[in-house]
């Protein structure tokens, strides 16, 4: 199985900070439809620097962890989730490690 590891920015430099509500409407519509056997989501504090303007950003994130068949679209509803989350909150960056691993559910 491929594990990812997504790593979501609640707030940042220039808007406020994601409410629990908009998570858990992004969760049903876009996280679920791409991750349909099942996924887990756990929060946590992160900090990144913008690249651009070098300012660290410390704020609330969300991670969502993944285990998941290689399928040949795996990657594409990955980048789907990726996508739509850096679109619709206007973020500049999503952060993803992966691995392989054995998993059994």
């Amino acid at each position: 199985m491929l594990v990812a590891e997504l790593f979501f920015g609640r707030g940042g430099e220039e808007h406020q900070s994601l409410a629990d509500a908009e998570w858990a409407d992004f969760a049903a519509q876009t996280i679920t439809p791409n991750s349909p056997d099942g996924f887990t989501v756990f929060d946590g504090e992160g900090q990144w620097r913008n690249p651009q303007t070098e300012h660290i950003v410390r704020d609330r994130t969300k991670i969502l962890l993944v285990a998941a068949k290689r399928e040949s679209d795996l990657l594409q509803r990955l980048l789907a989730v990726i996508d739509d989350y850096k679109a619709r909150f206007h973020q500049q960056s999503v952060g993803i490690i992966t691995r392989d691993s054995c998993a059994a559910f």
